[in-house]
């Protein structure tokens, strides 16, 4: 990418970071006692302003680099968990908007006319076949998740391809990434729940950190299989915590995701600073809500901070 062409963003997103949650920040909201008091440190935060959404995040981002193909990558997963919103109303008669996520890079109202109309050529290239194959397989068989599955693979497909024809090296790091924690956390729930090798075949996306036909061969042998190949891949310390604990492991695929970001925060140039801030973004809103619901629930904070993910500043 034209290493100058967002100078501009990157000036904005360095100032913007200021105002990301710090360590001494999530630590006043962990021992706080009221929601008067966690709205008080977001607000001394913000300068009394509202704290921002993603949405306002993203048209923030979009304004400095409205061409930018890299960073419509970052919003892959809420498209394609909208063609399944799409697919679950179109089948059950349910309104669009009880499923719908924001923001995307498509509307749903263009997915749904796609679906509706059966013109696949309305959808963006990267979506097309997938939403195509995905419709046939819900109507036909009624499987709706069989379908999703297939959803979910042709996401990671597409951010793959994608970031490989468009992105940085941290874009298709990114995609590998959060392909392999995917597909690693698929491969378990389909051992445990003896799925076939066509199962396996449809919801398993692979990539070049993890081979897909190793790792479904793998999950057919039952979890100790699964964990015996995995111990021998770069995924080692993740799948030690999935064989304990879903929840840790979870935290450990956020994290490393944190991680690959802050690679990308100091690049004085490029798009890499802008999608590393939507990534912190979308991290810290992730803390306030996990934050909110063990609050909810009377969690003590030795529970709240070991479930905290890592912070970006």
């Amino acid at each position: 990418m034209n290493g100058t062409k967002y100078a501009n963003a990157v000036g904005a997103v360095r100032a913007m970071e200021n105002t990301l949650l710090s360590k001494s920040d999530v630590d006043q909201l962990i021992g706080s006692r009221s929601r008067a008091e966690i709205e008080a440190v977001l607000a001394s935060k913000n300068g009394g302003r509202k704290a921002e959404d993603l949405v306002s995040v993203w048209e923030m981002l979009r304004e400095y680099a409205p061409d930018c193909k890299e960073l419509e990558i970052l919003l892959y997963k809420n498209d394609f968990h909208n063609l399944k919103a799409v697919l679950k109303a179109v089948i059950s008669n349910r309104e669009l908007s009880d499923y719908y996520i924001s923001p995307s890079n498509i509307g749903l109202s263009v997915i749904a006319d796609a679906i509706n109309k059966k013109d696949y050529s309305l959808l963006p290239e990267y979506m097309r076949k997938a939403a195509e194959e995905a419709y046939e397989l819900v109507t036909n068989t009624l499987d709706g998740q069989l379908s999703d599955s297939l959803i979910d693979r042709a996401s990671m497909q597409a951010m793959q391809k994608s970031a490989e024809e468009y992105g940085s090296d941290f874009m298709q790091r990114y995609a590998q990434l959060i392909t392999a924690c995917a597909d690693i956390k698929t491969a378990y729930r389909c051992s445990i729940q003896n799925k076939s090798a066509q199962f396996m075949e449809n919801a398993v996306c692979g990539s070049r950190e993890l081979d897909r036909e190793q790792l479904i061969k793998a999950a057919l042998g039952g979890t100790e299989s699964l964990f015996a190949f995995l111990d021998g891949t770069s995924y080692s310390e993740a799948a030690a915590l999935l064989k304990s604990s879903a929840a840790q492991y979870e935290k450990w695929c956020d994290d490393s995701v944190m991680e690959l970001a802050e690679t990308a925060r100091m690049q004085a140039f490029g798009p890499e600073p802008l999608a590393a801030y939507y990534i912190a973004k979308e991290a810290e809103i992730k803390n306030l809500r996990i934050l909110s619901v063990c609050k909810e629930f009377g969690a003590d904070k030795e529970t709240i901070t070991e479930r905290m993910r890592k912070l970006y500043v």
